[in-house]
């Protein structure tokens, strides 16, 4: 759903299903200016999928948005090192905004 959002916004958005799909994704050479990150995914969720990317030196520079349902989004953003947390549902005019600072080129 992101993806589409994004997408009819003019960006261009790649979505995964978990966060061994984006890392394995990232590792063969898209480095997206920015990634939208949920917390709970199957096989890999985010806190994991952080901790990967960050340890990658290749991966660690790309900045992070967390998204989530469950916990305090700016203390999980804050913990993860991210640029910002957004709880779901989400402020999608905010978000964008947030998408727009690190993402100046549409198609």
């Amino acid at each position: 759903m992101m993806a589409q959002l994004l997408t009819l916004e003019g960006f261009v958005a790649t979505a995964v299903a978990n966060g061994r799909e984006a890392l394995e994704y990232l590792r063969q050479g898209d480095r997206p200016d920015i990634i939208l990150l949920d917390l709970m995914m199957p096989v890999m969720d985010g806190w994991g999928f952080r901790i990967a990317q960050r340890h990658d030196p290749t991966l660690a520079k790309i900045p992070v948005i967390v998204l989530t349902a469950v916990v305090d989004p700016v203390l999980e953003a804050r913990k993860l090192r991210a640029v910002a947390g957004f709880r779901k549902p989400l402020d999608v005019y905010a978000l964008l905004d947030v998408v727009s600072e690190y993402c100046p080129q549409r198609r």
